[in-house]
């Protein structure tokens, strides 16, 4: 399947960490769900706030089904904290790492209760 034939939340931009800010990585982990179904997810803490979202908190949480991203919840620069869900994108309220995880955990299910 062609990259441009793909539908989802994975426009084939990259996501990434400012390299100019000092990070370390407490939470890393790729989990395979079912057959051809996994999540990515990776958290960084920064020592200076991410822009626009107000916390030291850097993060993906991604839910790749058939090599097609169908949900993320991430804080790129200049957009703060947002979730994709489908072609949808909406503000995510950040509070704490434990309650994004969780919040992810429960978006993954739900989607796949549709």
């Amino acid at each position: 399947m062609a990259v441009s034939d793909r539908t989802g939340v994975d426009n084939g931009a990259d996501v990434g960490v400012n390299t100019n800010m000092a990070a370390r990585l407490p939470l890393r982990e790729k989990r395979v769900v079912d057959e051809g179904r996994f999540a990515d997810i990776a958290i960084w803490q920064l020592t200076d706030p991410v822009p626009a979202s107000g916390h030291c908190f850097k993060y993906r949480l991604a839910f790749v089904v058939e090599e097609v991203c169908v949900l993320r919840f991430d804080n790129e620069a200049g957009k703060g904290d947002h979730k994709h869900i489908g072609k949808k994108e909406m503000p995510y309220a950040f509070t704490t790492v434990e309650q994004l995880v969780t919040g992810f955990w429960d978006a993954i299910g739900a989607w796949s209760q549709r």
